[in-house]
């Protein structure tokens, strides 16, 4: 039986063009980026290289990416590498755990922690960061596009108002943010955006796992986490996953393709396509998330009646994978934080389902896809006495 892939936002296939260029890494071009000799030198080449295309998308200089093992240490890095104790962090209730994780241990360690709410559509309202930004702010932290629900903040509002505060203050506040999610489809421009720090992954855009990177604005006050060989500009020691960085550096070169555009507009017909007939043909489920300010590859809806987990094993059997939320916490059994902040009841959190397409999702697909669910749903809906 073909197996349908609708899990794009948990991880991408490899782009056949980025796995061409990262073989070599893994055999003859064997050197270490820190060898003085021919092999080493070319390996630090082609490090460089994929610096200097993540520079270019990012429109940031390439002194300013550092190169991480994953998002979450990138996320990691900047949360640890700034703030100390006493100090003052803001972020969201529905960021993602590389987050939230260190934020709350961060707060055992005497830091204060404020975690701003959300409304019903999943989006943080500038004001609320205006509110509760103070003098000791070191630090907002804030997802570009949220990784269940694909809702999208005001990144550019927020910098704004950072960057206000700042003029006004002789304390520095920075601003980092998660776009893991976005950097297939919203624009990531570092200085439009107004953010001094920016983590992303190589496995959400069609790169390879074990690869990530932080994007750190010259001038950040920012103390290494790894210690040891002084790679990375001294702020990520450890020698250099060079394969993993030339696939990552590809995959930024692949998204400056003009044919993004034409893909990401498939994409998001195809979302809407979804949305509007599980909507129409299932009973008792609701859309999670902002209708609008959302990625065009995401799709979130809670069945009543059914658990997300009990559906996810029964598309399985029929050859679709998808998940109830971030891949991230799939072995955690509590209802999800993000859809708990979107005022849904554990129940109702209990039974979504999250969708996500990719450029290698087909219509025939998703017509596939939208011929199983119903019978699925009705199916489990039986089996859980639901009426």
């Amino acid at each position: 039986m073909p197996k349908i892939y609708l899990d794009y936002a948990a991880a991408t296939p490899v782009d056949p063009k980025i796995l061409r260029a990262m073989l070599p890494y893994f055999k003859k071009e064997c050197g270490n980026p820190s060898s003085i000799h021919y092999f080493g030198q070319r390996a630090l080449e082609a490090v460089d290289q994929a610096r200097a295309n993540a520079a270019k998308f990012l429109n940031c200089d390439p002194g300013e990416i550092i190169f991480t093992g994953s998002a979450t240490e990138a996320n990691n890095l900047a949360i640890f590498g700034l703030v100390k104790t006493g100090d003052h962090i803001i972020t969201t209730q529905i960021e993602h755990p590389a987050v939230l994780e260190p934020c709350r241990a961060l707060e055992r360690r005497g830091v204060k922690v404020t975690y701003l709410p959300v409304d019903s559509d999943g989006l943080l309202h500038v004001d609320e960061i205006e509110k509760a930004i103070k003098a000791d702010t070191v630090l907002v932290s804030v997802i570009y596009a949220n990784n269940e629900i694909g809702a999208i903040q005001p990144i550019v509002e927020i910098g704004e108002l950072i960057r206000d505060k700042n003029q006004k203050s002789k304390n520095k506040t920075y601003f980092h943010t998660d776009a893991v999610q976005a950097l297939n489809y919203l624009d990531c421009d570092v200085k439009k955006l107004g953010v001094d720090m920016f983590s992303l992954s190589g496995h959400k855009i069609y790169g390879p796992k074990g690869v990530g990177a932080l994007y750190l604005r010259k001038g950040t006050e920012l103390n290494p986490i790894i210690y040891g060989g002084n790679q990375e500009h001294g702020m990520r020691s450890g020698t250099e996953n060079v394969a993993g960085i030339v696939g990552l550096g590809k995959a930024f070169e692949e998204m400056q393709s003009p044919k993004l555009r034409i893909q990401n507009i498939k994409i998001r017909q195809l979302r809407d396509k979804l949305i509007k007939i599980i909507l129409k043909s299932i009973p008792d489920c609701r859309l999670n998330g902002s209708l609008t300010q959302r990625l065009p590859n995401n799709v979130n809806i809670s069945f009543r009646g059914v658990e997300g987990e009990a559906m996810v094993i029964a598309l399985d059997q029929k050859g679709i994978a998808l998940s109830t939320g971030s891949a991230c916490s799939v072995r955690n059994l509590q209802p999800s934080h993000v859809l708990l902040s979107l005022g849904l009841s554990a129940q109702e959190a209990h039974g979504s389902l999250r969708i996500s397409l990719g450029k290698y999702t087909t219509q025939q697909e998703i017509e596939k896809f939208l011929r199983v669910l119903p019978g699925v749903v009705e199916r489990l809906r039986k089996i859980s006495g639901y009426k």
